[in-house]
C-alpha cells in the first residue's frame, strides 16, 4: 500500500518546485520579487468578452451541463478565425472541437490514441504537457530537435528507422514554448509529407501563433494541402485574448482525431460552463483590435527586457514571438545548471525565471524569462540583474566586450 503509483513513477520530480518554495518564502519575508517565470497573462481580460460573459450568466436556460464538443456557434466562430486568418475551410461539426484549454486537449487526445509502448515523437526542449501527456497515457517518448530546419527532419528520419514500434505521431510547436521559434510554411510541407508517406500523425501547438513582433504572422500547419490527412492543430484564447484562466482552447484539423478526442471527453467532462464558450464566442467574431493591442504590448515589454539585458551585458536573443524570451545562462555561470542559476537569480537579483530543464534536458543549458509584469517593473528587474552581474565581476566585462565588438561605447 505504500509504493508508488505506477503512473506517478513515470513523472518525475516537479523541476520549478524548488523555485516557487524559495519565491514563497522569500515573498513570505517581505522581499519584493519580480516574477518573470510564469507565463501568466497579467491584463484583463477584454471589456467587450466580460459584458458577454455576464449577459450569458444572467440567463438560467445556460446553467446546465454543456456539450463536451463545445456549443456550435463557438465551433463555428473558431472555424471562422481559421478562414479568415489562414485561408483554410473546416467543417466545425467533424473537425473543430473545444477544448479546457489547449493542454487539456492535448492530454486527453494522448489518452485517446495511444497504447502501452508507443513511440512519440517531441521536441526537447518543450512544454512539459507535450511530452508528459503521452507518458502519462503509457507512451515511450523519443526526443528530437526543437529547432525548425534541417535536423528536425533528420531526427523525424531516424525516429522512423530506429524506433521500434514506429512512432506514432510527431509533436511541434510554433511559436514555440520556451524557445520562441517560428516555423514556415515550408518547414510544415516537409513535416507534412513526411508524416503522410509513413503514416505519421502531426499535433501541431499554436498557442502563441497571434503573439508575433515582426509583421510575419506565423502560419498554421493545416495551411499545407494534405495535411488534415494526418495533422491536427491546438490554439488557445489564453495569451491573445488575457483569458488564461477561462480555459477555452480548441483542436482543429484530422477528422479521427478529432472524434477520438470527442469520445474521451465525452466520458470525462461536460464541457466548459456555456456562458464562458458564449464570451468566447464573441471574442472571436467581434472586433480583433484588442489583439494587435495585446500583441503591441508584449513587443514593447520585449524590447525594454532585451535591450535592458544587453546592456547589462547579458546577451539574450530577441525572441519573433511568444510572451517569453529564451535566455542562454551567461557563461560565467553555466556550470550551475538552470536550477541552481534561477536559484541564484532570485537570491541576488530578487527576479524569477523558470528553470530551462523544466522543459526537457536540453533546455539545460537556459532560462525562461516572461513578459508578464508591466515596463515599469521589467526595467526594475534588469536593473537588479545588471547589478548582480556586476557585483559578480561578470556584467562590466562583458559589458565592455559588447561595446568593443560592436564599435560603440557602452552605455
Amino acid at each position: 500500500m505504500d509504493q508508488e503509483f505506477h503512473r506517478i513513477k513515470r513523472l518525475p520530480p516537479y523541476v520549478f518546485a524548488e523555485v516557487n518554495a524559495m519565491k514563497a518564502k522569500a515573498r513570505a519575508a517581505g522581499e519584493d520579487i519580480i516574477d518573470l517565470g510564469m507565463g501568466n497573462p497579467d491584463q484583463p481580460t477584454p471589456p467587450h468578452i466580460v459584458e458577454k460573459l455576464i449577459e450569458a450568466a444572467t440567463n438560467p436556460r445556460a446553467h446546465c451541463y454543456s456539450q463536451s464538443r463545445g456549443i456550435p456557434g463557438l465551433r463555428k466562430a473558431l472555424a471562422g478565425y481559421y478562414r479568415r486568418r489562414f485561408d483554410v475551410s473546416l467543417d466545425s461539426e467533424d473537425e473543430v472541437i473545444v477544448t479546457i484549454g489547449s493542454k487539456e486537449g492535448l492530454a486527453n487526445l494522448a489518452q485517446a490514441i495511444t497504447s502501452p509502448g508507443d513511440v512519440i515523437l517531441s521536441p526537447d526542449p518543450s512544454y512539459p504537457i507535450h511530452a508528459f501527456g503521452f507518458i502519462i497515457a503509457g507512451a515511450a517518448v523519443r526526443s528530437i530537435p526543437a529547432c525548425p530546419d534541417e535536423e528536425f527532419l533528420r531526427a523525424l528520419e531516424r525516429g522512423v528507422r530506429h524506433s521500434v514500434p514506429k512512432p506514432v505521431a510527431v509533436i511541434v510547436n510554433f511559436p514555440s514554448n520556451p524557445t520562441a521559434m517560428v516555423a514556415t510554411l515550408d518547414f510544415y510541407k516537409d513535416i507534412i509529407a513526411f508524416c503522410r508517406k509513413h503514416d505519421i500523425f502531426v499535433l501541431s501547438d499554436i498557442a502563441y501563433c497571434e503573439i508575433y513582433f515582426d509583421g510575419n504572422p506565423p502560419p498554421s500547419i493545416l495551411q499545407v494541402p494534405g495535411a488534415k490527412d494526418v495533422a491536427v492543430e491546438f490554439s488557445s484564447m489564453s495569451k491573445s485574448y488575457n483569458m488564461a484562466g477561462w480555459r477555452i482552447g480548441f483542436a482543429a484539423g484530422n477528422p479521427r482525431l478529432i472524434k477520438a478526442l470527442a469520445r474521451v471527453k465525452s466520458y470525462l467532462d461536460y464541457g466548459a460552463f456555456t456562458p464562458i464558450q458564449v464570451a468566447a464566442t464573441a471574442a472571436l467574431n467581434g472586433p480583433q483590435d484588442c489583439v494587435e493591442q495585446i500583441r503591441t504590448m508584449y513587443r514593447q515589454r520585449r524590447d525594454v527586457l532585451i535591450e535592458g539585458l544587453h546592456h547589462a551585458g547579458w546577451m539574450v536573443p530577441s525572441p519573433p514571438a511568444s510572451m517569453f524570451a529564451w535566455a542562454p545562462i551567461p557563461p560565467a555561470f553555466s556550470h550551475l545548471g538552470s536550477v541552481e542559476f534561477a536559484k541564484l537569480l532570485m537570491q541576488e537579483a530578487k527576479v524569477a525565471v523558470a528553470p530551462g530543464l523544466g522543459f526537457g534536458e536540453h533546455g539545460d543549458g537556459h532560462v525562461r524569462i516572461g513578459l508578464v509584469e508591466n515596463k515599469h517593473r521589467i526595467r526594475q528587474a534588469v536593473r537588479n540583474i545588471k547589478g548582480f552581474l556586476q557585483r559578480q565581476g561578470v556584467g562590466v566585462s562583458l559589458e565592455s566586450e559588447i561595446g568593443r565588438v560592436m564599435d560603440r561605447p557602452v552605455i
